[in-house]
């Protein structure tokens, strides 16, 4: 019984660890999908957060600074993903294409200049991420505490995603700039004729998409992981978009399909403790989940009328 309850306070600890690097991803693609924009350049966007997130907090010692910081780098590229989709009327999955090559080429680019590596310095502990309760579970090594332990001390990220997910729905169904936001996704031209700034609510869609993936990059080097590798994001950007689809572009949806993937990484995590079974079989469950999910659900997901689809403003 001990051990079952050591195994399942490990696989709670991290589901709550590798979710929310997926959910930050995920609600910043809502943003920008109900507005009419693809952003396929999540994954591009987390990957320059996670390295401005890990040498930020490496260079100044804070990981408050280098958390945000990492959502600003990913709002620059959400930025430039809107002026080439929104203002110039670029094709939108060459343009998140282009952010995904662009991305991590910035990352190696400024690695390699400052760092003289592809990999930042290893953080210390007090410079990732702080954990909740650490304190409070410090002298506690087995037994019953084990799973309050792991249940409860976890990265403050953890717990701060799902603050942000609630302000993320309230904005969608309970402000003026929500209606906006998905009639923009919707009708472009009808809200023009109303009197909505299209161009500019689909600017400010893409650029909280760019800074909410940027925070979900920062996640993963600055609590996960303790630095920046050129592999450090491997495939989540794409996961967060397959979870928005499964969560029919809704931030509710979006949640139970990134808890779900986020289980899938911690049963990946509990299993590997066997030798029974390969490790490279283990790794490939969160992407094996991804894909089923996508040829079951992804059919029957509603885009968004808009989507994709550039916009003129009417003259």
């Amino acid at each position: 019984m001990g051990s079952f309850f050591s195994s399942l306070g490990i696989l709670i600890y991290a589901t709550l660890l590798y979710t929310p690097p997926l959910l930050f991803a995920a609600l910043g693609s809502c943003f920008s999908e109900n507005s009419g924009v693809v952003n396929i350049g999540i994954e591009g966007m987390m990957t320059l957060g996670a390295f401005v997130g890990a040498a930020t907090s490496y260079a100044i010692g804070s990981p408050l600074l280098g958390f945000l910081l990492g959502g600003l780098a990913g709002a620059l590229l959400g930025a430039l993903l809107a002026l080439a989709t929104v203002s110039l009327g670029a094709d939108q999955t060459i343009a998140g294409t282009a952010i995904n090559f662009l991305a991590p080429g910035i990352a190696l680019l400024i690695s390699k200049s400052i760092f003289n590596s592809s990999d930042t310095p290893s953080l210390s502990q007090d410079k990732m991420i702080p954990m909740f309760f650490n304190n409070a579970f410090k002298n506690v090594h087995s037994g019953p505490g084990m799973f309050f332990k792991n249940l409860l001390n976890v990265p403050i990220t953890s717990y701060l995603v799902f603050v942000v997910l609630i302000l993320v729905w309230a904005i969608f169904y309970k402000t003026p700039y929500g209606m906006h936001l998905r009639a923009c996704g919707e009708h472009p031209k009808a809200c023009d004729t109303l009197g909505i700034d299209v161009i500019k609510t689909r600017y400010s869609a893409v650029i909280t998409s760019g800074f909410l993936s940027g925070l979900g990059g920062a996640c993963v080097t600055m609590s996960i992981m303790n630095q920046f590798r050129p592999i450090a994001i491997v495939g989540q950007g794409f996961i967060a978009i397959a979870a928005v689809l499964f969560g029919k572009f809704r931030p509710q949806g979006a949640l139970v399909a990134c808890l779900l993937f986020g289980f899938c990484s911690g049963l990946k995590v509990v299993i590997g403790q066997s030798s029974v079974i390969s490790a490279q079989l283990i790794s490939m469950i969160p992407y094996v989940v991804t894909i089923v999910i996508l040829i079951l659900f992804v059919r029957k997901s509603r885009v968004p009328s808009a989507s994709g689809k550039p916009y003129y403003k009417s003259r």
